[in-house]
């Protein structure tokens, strides 16, 4: 695993305190597979932030756009 990789899951498993284990699995599971989508991601998101959208709405209009890529990811 990538340093990258592994900041990125670190980062992510502190956002999810009070998600369930299994669930916080999946997703860290799903980064592993592809981190440069949600690299992607995340960028997208924070564009969307500065533009003046909830955290919640910029990341839910992110991710309907990656839709069929995450969808792969399950």
């Amino acid at each position: 695993m990538s340093m990258k990789t592994f900041l990125m899951k670190k980062m992510m498993a502190s956002q999810l305190k009070g998600v369930p284990q299994a669930e916080q699995d999946k997703l860290l599971s799903m980064i592993e597979k592809n981190p440069e989508l949600f690299q992607k991601i995340a960028l997208e998101v924070q564009e969307e932030v500065k533009k003046g959208k909830a955290q919640m709405t910029a990341t839910m209009d992110v991710a309907k756009r990656y839709e069929s890529e995450l969808k792969g990811l399950i």
